[in-house]
C-alpha cells in the first residue's frame, strides 16, 4: 500500500495543529509548515518554516513535491481576523487600507499562492489531491444580511472567486485535483477569541472537532471538476 502524504500550511494555528494530529493518528505522512516552532514530534511528521513570500512558498512546494509524489492533500489554513490595531469594520467611517491589506495577504493571497506553487505537482501526479482553503460563511455575498466586517467579507469572497475561477482552468486542463473551500464555524482560536461571548457554547467547537469534520469530508470530496464550498456538517454554501 502506498503512503499517502498529507501538508497541513498554517499548522501552528488551533485548526491547522489539530488537523497534524489527527492525520498522525490516521497514519499518514504529514508535512507541516509554519512560520514558527509547531510543538509536535512524531517519526511521521516533517517540519518547514517559512516567512510565507513568494519565494519561500515556490521552494517548499518543489521540496515537497519532490519528496513525498503521493500527496493526498494539502490544506492552508492561514486566516487573520483582527490585528493588534484593528477589529472588524462596523462601520464605513472604520474602514482602513492598511487592514484590508493585511486581511488580503493572509485570507486570500497565501492560499492562492501555494495553489499556484503546487501546479506542476498536480498537474503530473498519479495520486488524486485534495486541495482545501479554509474559508467563512461571511465570504458569501448572497448570505449577507448584517453588512459590518468589510475587510474580513472582502478578503474571503476574493479567496472564494479565485477558487472557483482555478476550478474551471483545472477541469479544462483534467488536473487530478479536488478543490475544496471550507466554513469550520466558530472554532475556539485566538482568531475567535474577542467574539466567543456571543457565540452559544453548542456553538463554539473545539480545534478538534473541526479537524475531524475537515478530514471526514475531504475523503468523501467527488472528483467532478468544480469546487465544493462547504461547512463543517458538509452542507454547501450559496455563493
Amino acid at each position: 500500500m502506498v503512503q499517502k502524504t498529507a501538508v497541513v500550511i498554517g499548522a501552528n494555528g488551533a485548526i491547522g495543529k489539530a488537523l497534524v494530529n489527527q492525520y498522525l493518528r490516521l497514519n499518514y505522512q504529514v508535512v507541516a509548515i509554519s512560520s514558527g516552532k509547531l510543538n509536535v514530534a512524531h517519526p511521521m511528521l516533517t517540519k518547514f518554516i517559512t516567512d510565507y513570500s513568494r519565494d519561500s512558498i515556490q521552494d517548499l512546494s518543489n521540496r515537497i513535491a519532490r519528496i513525498y509524489p503521493n500527496t493526498a492533500y494539502v490544506t492552508v489554513c492561514n486566516g487573520i481576523l483582527h490585528t493588534e490595531n484593528h477589529m472588524p469594520e462596523k462601520k464605513i467611517e472604520a474602514f482602513d487600507e492598511a487592514y484590508f491589506n493585511a486581511l488580503l495577504q493572509a485570507n486570500t493571497m497565501t492560499p492562492f499562492l501555494w495553489l499556484q506553487a503546487f501546479m506542476p505537482h498536480l498537474l503530473s501526479t498519479n495520486t488524486p489531491c485534495v486541495f482545501t482553503a479554509l474559508s467563512a460563511r461571511i465570504g458569501s455575498i448572497s448570505d449577507n444580511q448584517l453588512g459590518g466586517w468589510y475587510s474580513y467579507r472582502a478578503s474571503k469572497a476574493a479567496l472564494n472567486m479565485l477558487f472557483k475561477t482555478a476550478s474551471v482552468e483545472l477541469q479544462r486542463r483534467r488536473c487530478n485535483v479536488k478543490l475544496m473551500l471550507f466554513h469550520p464555524g466558530t472554532t475556539d482560536s485566538a482568531l475567535s477569541k474577542p467574539f466567543q461571548n456571543n457565540v452559544p457554547q453548542d456553538k463554539l467547537f473545539k480545534p478538534e472537532f473541526v479537524a475531524q469534520q475537515l478530514h471526514q469530508l475531504q475523503t468523501s470530496r467527488v472528483f467532478d471538476g468544480d469546487v465544493d464550498y462547504i461547512d463543517w456538517q458538509g452542507e454547501s454554501i450559496e455563493w
